[in-house]
Parts: structure tokens; C-alpha cells; sequence
């Protein structure tokens, strides 16, 4: 039953395929000495210097002023990153540059999916990563992700397919009860909006307030 649930989200995801890759990177030193550069072009050099596409948000502020120590590649992005206040998430494809507080925060719903499933499908597609969060929540049927643009969206749409498949295969078994509804809260702001079967809503609500520049869930009986 796994190996078919897993299909069927490689096929709702279409062109999505190696995702969530390891960023393999050389051991050798990467020497790049700069003077005074714009940090979104340093980005984007380190990019092209190892044949690595790169996407950096428009929120990567800031210049490099000074020379950068001669470290292998995976430790000069990582300082970029901590010097910089940055996050960065590799899809297999793309490596994905942005600003700590553009960090997005959802609530999703997971009916009729069990969180076991949902994990088990990010895991097979190389979406998860430890340094960003996906949990349950206790008891209400929610989950709880937070991490980069590119990795959120990952995370939504692997559940999207998921719970098309499940309905989908509820149809075809013939269930008397209509396909439970695919809904997704999404916090911008101040404001919430309902997401039903891919579509949000017409009218946001004042829901949240806004802090530190990211979106942050309700608060769902965190202790």
C-alpha cells in the first residue's frame, strides 16, 4: 500500500522528481577573494563556480567587505549563511537562498492522512530536512511545519497529492461518505486564509499578528 501512495505522489506532483537531494559539494578549498561585493552576486558566483543553479530571494540583503578565508565549499556557504542571518534548502535541483524571516509557518490539516504516512512520504522524497520542523499536533489532526519558502511549499503540496490519491482511492472502493475536503490555513500577516482544494478563499480574516517578519501558526496548545 506504501509503494502505491508513494507513486501516486511522484504523479500528482508531476515534474517534481529528485527532491530534497543531498547538496554534494568538493573537499577542496574554495578560494574567492573579494574586496567589496554585493552578497546576492557572491551567491550567484558560488553557484556558477560549481555548477549549481541558484535561487536567491530578493530579501538576501547585504555586501562582503573583506577577504573570505580559503574554506571547501559546504563550510564558505555556511558561513555566508551564519554571517548573514540566511537560510538555504536544496530540492536536488535548485539551491534555495533566503532570509532568515522570510521563514513561513503553516497549520495543516491531515484528514484523512495519518502523520506516519504524510512523514513517510517526505522522507521517500528527500522533501525532509532536520533543520526544519514538520510535528504533529496532539490530537487535533494538524500538523505543524516551519522552514524556508521552497521547503513549505514542498511540504504542502507532497500533502496535497497525498490526500488527492486517498480520495481518489476512496472513489474508486466506492465509499457512501463524499471525499473528506482538502483545506490548508495559510498566516500572512495579520491575516489567515482558507485554502479548500487548492483554492483560498476570496475574503482573508484578521487572524494573527504579524512578528519578526514570518508567518506564525495559531497557538495549538503549546505547553
Amino acid at each position: 500500500m506504501k509503494k502505491v501512495l508513494y507513486l501516486a505522489v511522484f504523479m500528482c506532483l508531476g515534474a517534481i522528481k529528485a527532491l530534497g537531494a543531498p547538496l554534494a559539494l568538493p573537499s577542496t578549498p574554495y578560494s574567492y577573494t573579494v574586496l567589496d561585493q554585493d552578497l546576492a552576486t557572491a551567491l550567484q558566483e558560488f553557484g556558477n563556480n560549481l555548477n549549481i543553479r541558484v535561487n536567491i530571494s530578493t530579501g538576501v540583503k547585504g555586501r562582503i567587505r573583506g577577504r573570505m578565508p580559503d574554506l571547501p565549499p559546504r563550510e564558505f556557504l555556511e558561513r555566508l549563511i551564519s554571517l548573514y542571518n540566511l537560510q538555504w534548502y536544496y530540492d536536488g535541483l535548485v539551491l534555495y537562498v533566503s532570509d532568515a524571516h522570510e521563514a513561513q509557518s503553516r497549520l495543516l490539516i491531515l484528514n484523512p492522512i495519518s502523520f506516519d504516512a504524510f512523514k513517510a512520504a517526505l522522507d521517500a522524497l528527500n522533501i525532509s530536512d532536520e533543520r526544519y520542523i514538520v510535528r504533529a499536533v496532539p490530537g487535533d489532526g494538524l500538523v505543524f511545519a516551519s522552514g524556508p519558502p521552497r521547503f513549505i511549499a514542498l511540504v504542502e503540496q507532497t500533502l496535497k497529492g497525498l490526500v488527492t490519491e486517498a480520495q481518489a482511492r476512496r472513489n474508486r472502493n466506492g465509499a457512501e461518505k463524499p471525499p473528506h475536503e482538502s483545506v490548508l490555513m495559510l498566516f500572512r500577516g495579520s491575516s489567515s486564509v482558507v485554502v479548500r482544494e487548492g483554492r483560498p478563499n476570496d475574503a482573508p480574516s484578521p487572524e494573527l499578528s504579524h512578528q519578526d517578519g514570518m508567518d506564525h501558526a495559531p497557538d495549538t496548545g503549546k505547553k
